[in-house]
């Protein structure tokens, strides 16, 4: 009898990936994103492609060299070598996030390009991870001297008065100056793979909810669902996208859902307005 199997659908492979926090495939998970709007995309492959760009910037640096020497051949070979940049033309395209799409491109936002750094700092050995920093992510290296922060557009180097001043919008708009000010430093902190995939994939939900591209959102609410199990606004988030496609059992399911689990909310009485209504569209 014939061997025979299945095929996991791109969901699926997803939650396969995002599972445990322990051996969190960062690169393989954020590849995988791009299997919505590529399903024809081999994720192998991309990875593998990424695998050769390593061993051409291995190939490149003495094996005895020191992590500085290591950093700047890295980002000589990335910004330079290879021209990844920012996508200043066109940032809020969604292939800036599909990084399939991004290694042909060499264009992308700051937390694609960040992904890819990530993979080729992390393979040459360096203590490389992502910094969740407001309104535009960064990397960071610990160097035996201190640590570098790394603006993954264009590879340049941040002093803290830098950084202090592209926080400052962000801390008015938040209300966190004078006596509420927090220390740069906690702005700083490594930011785990999961919440890079979070990240990303809010970007396109961003992206996705002001094109009212309601068919394209579902798909981004459903890997933000399994990503984050309980983070009952995404259920909520879902079953808007589902109402609005015409989805109405879905809808109602994900939305009663939120309504149960979030005890204090701004918005829960007009989510049970809306619940209340596609019952009533349901019913008549």
């Amino acid at each position: 009898m014939p061997l025979s199997y299945t095929v996991p659908s791109p969901i699926e492979y997803f939650a396969t990936l995002v599972q445990s926090d322990e051996s969190f495939p960062l690169l393989e998970a954020a590849v995988s994103i791009g299997q919505d709007e590529y399903p024809d995309m081999d994720v192998q492959q991309v990875l593998g492609e990424v695998d050769q760009l390593l061993a051409r910037l291995k190939r490149r640096v003495p094996a005895d060299a020191v992590p500085l020497q290591k950093l700047r051949a890295l980002n000589h070979f990335f910004f330079r070598d290879l021209s990844f940049r920012g996508n200043l033309n066109n940032y809020y395209d969604p292939d800036n996030s599909f990084i399939g799409v991004v290694l042909k491109t060499r264009c992308a936002i700051p937390i694609t390009l960040a992904v890819l750094w990530l993979e080729l700092a992390q393979g040459m050995g360096l203590a490389a991870r992502g910094v969740g920093f407001p309104g535009h992510f960064m990397v960071k290296v610990n160097l035996p001297k201190g640590q570098v922060v790394i603006d993954p557009m264009d590879g340049q180097s941040l002093s803290r008065e830098q950084l202090s001043e592209r926080l400052e919008p962000f801390r008015r708009r938040s209300g966190l100056v004078d006596e509420f000010e927090v220390p740069l430093g906690l702005y700083l902190q490594a930011t785990p793979a999961r919440d890079i995939i979070a990240r990303m994939l809010r970007n396109l939900k961003e992206i996705y909810r002001t094109q009212e591209d309601w068919d394209r959102l579902l798909a981004v609410q459903e890997r933000l669902v399994v990503l984050l199990p309980q983070a009952w606004a995404e259920y909520r988030d879902r079953g808007l996208a589902h109402a609005e496609l015409g989805h109405t059992a879905q809808a109602v399911a994900d939305l009663e859902r939120y309504l149960t689990q979030v005890e204090e909310a701004l918005d829960l009485d007009a989510i049970a307005a809306r619940v209340a209504e596609l019952r009533r569209a349901r019913s008549g």
